[in-house]
């Protein structure tokens, strides 16, 4: 007969713990579990309650709609040290403030349940025992653990919703920006040239060249804006990967670009890729129009290869005017640059750094001062 017990005893136990962990929502793992435990133990009701600063509420309740709202000071000492304990409903006040019932006569089991809360467990009749509640004891340890990883999961997605809800505000903020500032820009570029053009015999070389800042000012802030833009979309928009041609690609951007007659442009043969051609094409018109801003060579020459080892890495490498080892890393960082270049927003090389981190490849660079400079990266292959 007691083996017989025992084995019901396994059993039991076994069915409580398949019944525990099945969810990541906070209340379906109180559902699936407590629901059993009742049948089980035959028991009458049960209470989760969480910590709410000095006070204890339910979270979550069977029979539903019945609540339990505790005092931490009104718990006895003993819980709090202890991992289980039993008390006489006729004894503890406490248990008094359930509503909209009343208990009367029986038992509550109230369980630690460590930084989560407490677990009351009620039967009216008394047919629970130390021994029956050192016999839970690893099952509710097994559903404290499961409750901890819900609410673990809870507050990460709040987080992440908190963080996208942040995310898209400031992407609305930037774009609200952009327009509010692009008007007042068009109209100071506009006047500006009207002023050159109207008052050309009139001004001197110092005012003509006044106004000419004003322009060149402009036309930086205008791209500023634009790269505020572009870097504050590179993760916004998620879209299939496909095969996408950098040859292809970087003709288009040649082809829109203006590359001064003293420079070089060589493009080796590029691997096929895994991506989307709106980021593809970003990168590589950043890093190639930075390697002409920052070129001060008679001969300037750019190369844009590919080194087919196991990791696959791109290159654009260029006889620039290099960067000092200290800046390696600075210059990844939005709105930096090393020089004051016309049409540099600072922002470019920040946008390459964004692309290359969304495809979850690499970026580096090797540079010598006076020399040049070249940008490694890694993107998937096909």
């Amino acid at each position: 007969m007691q083996i017989q017990n025992h084995i019901l005893e396994v059993l039991q136990l076994y069915e409580y713990a398949m019944a525990i962990g099945k969810s990541l929502d906070f209340k379906n793992n109180c559902e699936s579990f407590i629901k059993l435990l009742l049948k089980r133990q035959n028991l009458n009701a049960a209470w989760v309650l969480k910590g709410k600063e000095n006070y204890f509420e339910t979270v979550y309740s069977l029979p539903k709609g019945t609540s339990l709202r505790v005092q931490g000071s009104e718990l006895p000492l003993s819980i709090i040290d202890n991992e289980y304990i039993l008390l006489d409903v006729e004894k503890h006040e406490i248990l008094n403030q359930l509503s909209p019932i009343t208990l009367k006569q029986g038992h509550v089991a109230v369980y630690n349940l460590k930084t989560i809360g407490f677990l009351f467990l009620y039967t009216k009749k008394n047919n629970l025992n130390q021994k029956e509640l050192a016999q839970l004891k690893p099952v509710i340890d097994k559903f404290t653990t499961s409750l901890r990883a819900s609410t673990a999961f809870e507050e990460q997605q709040n987080l992440l919703n908190n963080l996208e809800a942040r995310n898209q505000e400031l992407s609305d903020y930037a774009h609200m920006v952009s327009h509010d500032l692009k008007s007042p820009l068009r109209s100071i570029d506009t006047l500006s040239s009207w002023l050159q053009e109207d008052y050309k015999n009139s001004l001197d070389a110092t005012g003509q060249q006044h106004l000419e800042t004003v322009r060149e000012n402009v036309l930086k802030m205008d791209n500023l804006i634009d790269g505020i833009l572009q870097y504050s979309s590179i993760d916004k928009h998620n879209s299939d990967f496909y095969d996408v041609h950098p040859n292809k690609i970087i003709s288009e951007i040649i082809n829109s670009i203006v590359v001064p007659e003293n420079i070089k442009l060589v493009v080796n043969e590029l691997p096929v890729i895994k991506g989307d051609t709106y980021r593809v094409r970003q990168l590589f018109q950043n890093l190639i129009t930075n390697a002409i801003t920052y070129n001060d060579k008679e001969q300037g020459y750019i190369e844009i290869g590919y080194n087919n080892s196991e990791k696959g890495i791109f290159y654009i490498k260029d006889n620039g005017i290099g960067i000092d080892k200290k800046y390696h890393q600075k210059i990844f960082k939005t709105f930096e640059k090393l020089e004051n270049k016309k049409g540099s927003s600072g922002i470019g090389l920040s946008i390459v750094n964004k692309i290359i981190e969304y495809y979850n490849g690499q970026i580096w660079i090797e540079s010598e001062p006076g020399i040049g400079t070249t940008f490694y990266f890694t993107l998937p292959k096909t």
